[in-house]
């Protein structure tokens, strides 16, 4: 199994991996999402240590239950090598109608295949109203006239 671009990666090729990332996550499928990733693949998200795509799986399941009407933006921060940063943002309600913007940092590592080996994230959670909000489209990928984070002063 491969997933392109592969490293090392360029400009470009680091740019399209963060947006096939996001891409994917914003189609809140845990079983499309955990294909990106190694086998073997180690996570940790804030405070849970995941490995494998079994685990992953069972997080993001966990995730999208109590994230409602979830939508994400990623951007590139820095690369190298095998290796990409990048910053995001995701708004989303839980069961209580209540909104949030969740900002964080990933730092992710890659094989040889362009699997994901390792991604460490750290987010923070902020509440917001519903007029706060700034990601309107539709449940899924994020059109390509959507501004980005820079674009939002996030």
């Amino acid at each position: 199994m491969s997933r392109p671009p592969f490293p090392p990666f360029n400009t470009e090729t680091a740019v399209q991996k963060v947006r096939l990332a996001e891409d994917a996550w914003n189609s809140q499928d845990p079983e499309k999402v955990a294909q990106a990733y190694t086998s073997d693949s180690r996570w940790r998200n804030r405070l849970e240590f995941i490995t494998g795509r079994e685990e992953i799986v069972a997080f993001l399941k966990r995730k999208w239950e109590r994230e409602h009407d979830y939508r994400l933006i990623k951007e590139l921060w820095t690369f190298q090598d095998n290796r990409i940063a990048v910053r995001f943002a995701y708004e989303w309600k839980d069961h209580a109608e209540q909104w949030f913007r969740s900002h964080g940092n990933e730092n992710w590592e890659f094989d040889e295949a362009g699997l994901m080996r390792y991604r460490a994230a750290s987010i923070n959670d902020q509440p917001i109203s519903a007029d706060d909000r700034l990601f309107y489209w539709p449940v899924g990928r994020r059109p390509e006239d959507h501004p980005g984070l820079s674009a939002l002063g996030l």
